[in-house]
């Protein structure tokens, strides 16, 4: 069973099979295929038409569907690999664990927000950035220089309070667990942390920076601790609403997943903690 750790507790072995699992990805093509779909989605997603991986209740199955992916590619590569979490609400500063070379590599520079070290600056060679937004090849950040601080564990706990998994209009407008924490609502929970660290984050190629994934696992860990506080309120809507994906219909780009297959983490992988 595939255990996801904070990257925080991971061990220097560990961090360098993850890094080595996602650089080659990246050399063989298929990572850029995951920056592509990503874009696809979050352009075409909009409040008044169909809505699939982003301002709506499918945001959280579909964003764990779209992980379980990434992850399995990357144990294609490495069986020992899995996808580590960044506990944002903790480590909450430029000097946190993950942005160190031997991992993430640090924010940008300031007049470009180029990132200079670590295995994914452009100075290295192997991450040339090819699905992109504009003409510049290199990943960018800039680290807390656009966003109040990250989210606070009082704002997280917040959120998890929430009973309601979502309600209509099922958009960026609604109230409920699933928008707060998506965060067109509140406080701003998964939309602060992107906006935080800028660069490439802060668009819709946003995979573009590994640290996409280490975001959404944890974004992920709290709607399973959601699940377990509330255990009866389910995902909604059930059936019958257009323009969003009920409970049993499939997601798209996939032609035989649902909802309803993913509200089950423990069936693919558990948490450390």
């Amino acid at each position: 069973m595939t255990v996801r750790k904070n990257q925080a507790t991971l061990t220097a072995d560990e961090k360098r099979r993850f890094v080595a699992a996602v650089l080659e990805l990246k050399h063989s093509g298929r990572y850029d295929d995951f920056v592509r779909t990503h874009n696809e989605f979050i352009m075409s997603d909009t409040d008044n038409g169909e809505r699939t991986g982003h301002r709506s209740p499918s945001f959280l199955p579909w964003h764990r569907k779209f992980l379980l992916d990434f992850e399995r590619a990357l144990q294609s590569v490495d069986a020992s690999v899995a996808l580590p979490y960044w506990d944002w609400s903790t480590d909450r500063t430029v000097r946190a664990s993950l942005w160190a070379p031997d991992f993430l590599g640090g924010t940008g520079r300031s007049f470009d927000g180029r990132v200079t070290d670590g295995p994914f600056a452009a100075s290295t060679g192997d991450w040339p950035i090819t699905v992109r937004v504009d003409g510049r090849t290199f990943l960018r950040r800039s680290l807390g220089r656009y966003a109040r601080a990250l989210p606070t564990r009082a704002e997280v706990d917040s959120v998890l309070a929430m009973t309601a998994y979502d309600m209509a209009p099922y958009n960026s407008a609604s109230d409920g667990f699933r928008n707060h924490l998506e965060g067109w609502r509140g406080v701003n929970l998964h939309n602060r942390v992107h906006v935080w660290v800028g660069g490439h984050m802060a668009t819709g190629v946003s995979p573009n920076d590994p640290v996409f994934w280490l975001h959404h696992a944890y974004v992920d860990k709290l709607w399973a601790q959601w699940q377990r506080r509330h255990p009866r309120s389910g995902y909604v809507p059930t059936g019958g609403t257009p323009d969003v994906v009920d409970l049993d219909e499939t997601m798209k780009p996939w032609n035989d997943v649902r909802p309803a297959d993913l509200l089950d983490h423990t069936g693919f992988y558990t948490f450390d903690t």
